[in-house]
């Protein structure tokens, strides 16, 4: 690797991943060589950026210590909040560079995502993006059919929290990492396909591959309950609960999690409308 990527790959490494999170490089242009111009990011087709994303170790190491924090401020969606303390932290860490930071949630004021969260993930070589055209000959005919990222050592049991931009840093040399083939077979893949669109409810689809490590069972509740019972459910102050020590920044109400990019959406037809109905995607991230 490239001396200078491993050093701000360690930087952003030695900041995230205490915290259950997992960083890598990729240069802009693979991304963009992907997508049409409209969802391209802005920057030289060398621009080093990361890919961030987050283990099972994410909810004790750093989602629980951000809830237990009386110096945060209050909260409207905690985990999206906790990602973004921690990839402000990046910033902090690296004072000398430009450095721009976009969650995967984030959306341009047309409502277009300004990163495709699972392309940017394939590229980086971190999940492969499974999706209907990776099936040959598929079963599905008129259905609509979502594409979803596996990780080769946790599954599905990860999500995708943003990337880190360096504007002004180029690696032309840095070469690219194919993310692992991990579901390699037609009918795995149609299985994974399946489970992921009509029975993402009860979480089979993540076990596409042995994982490593999968969600703990508060950890599955926390993110299959109501944002107004999660509080409850880690042993915290309600919103509706006076403190016995009143914080610096009491909690306020929880609500949904901001509307995500379907992650069906092809990179290479990202401007199809996504499905009215709730669907998969809005438990993927999680």
């Amino acid at each position: 690797m490239d001396p200078l990527v491993a050093e701000l790959k360690q930087k952003v490494e030695d900041t995230l991943c205490p915290f259950g999170f997992e960083v890598y490089p990729f240069q802009v242009a693979w991304y963009n060589e992907l997508l049409p111009s409209a969802f391209h990011l802005p920057l030289p087709g060398p621009t080093l950026a990361f890919l961030v994303l987050s283990t099972p170790a994410m909810f004790d190491r750093a989602l629980k210590p951000f809830l237990q924090s009386y110096r945060l401020q209050p909260l409207t969606d905690p985990v999206d909040q906790c990602v973004g303390y921690h990839l402000r932290r990046v910033t902090e860490s690296l004072p000398e560079l430009h450095v721009e930071v976009i969650a995967d949630y984030e959306l341009h004021p047309n409502r277009r995502p300004k990163i495709l969260a699972q392309t940017a993930a394939h590229v980086a070589g971190a999940a492969y993006y499974y999706q209907r055209q990776d099936v040959e000959a598929d079963p599905w005919g008129s259905q609509h059919i979502a594409g979803v990222c596996i990780h080769p050592r946790f599954g599905g049991w990860f999500a995708i929290r943003g990337v880190v931009l360096l504007p002004g840093i180029q690696v032309p040399d840095l070469l690219p990492r194919k993310p692992p083939d991990c579901v390699p077979a037609r009918a795995d893949r149609i299985t994974l396909l399946e489970n992921f669109n009509f029975h993402w409810q009860d979480w089979t689809y993540r076990d596409a591959v042995m994982p490593q490590e999968r969600y703990s069972e508060e950890q599955k509740a926390y993110f299959s309950s109501p944002p107004a019972q999660r509080l409850a459910l880690l042993g915290l102050t309600q919103p509706s609960e006076e403190p016995s020590t009143p914080p610096e920044f009491p909690f306020t109400k929880l609500t949904e999690e901001p509307h995500k990019l379907p992650k069906g959406r092809s990179w290479l037809s990202p401007n199809v409308s996504p499905s009215a109905s709730p669907g998969p995607w809005y438990h993927h991230p999680l």
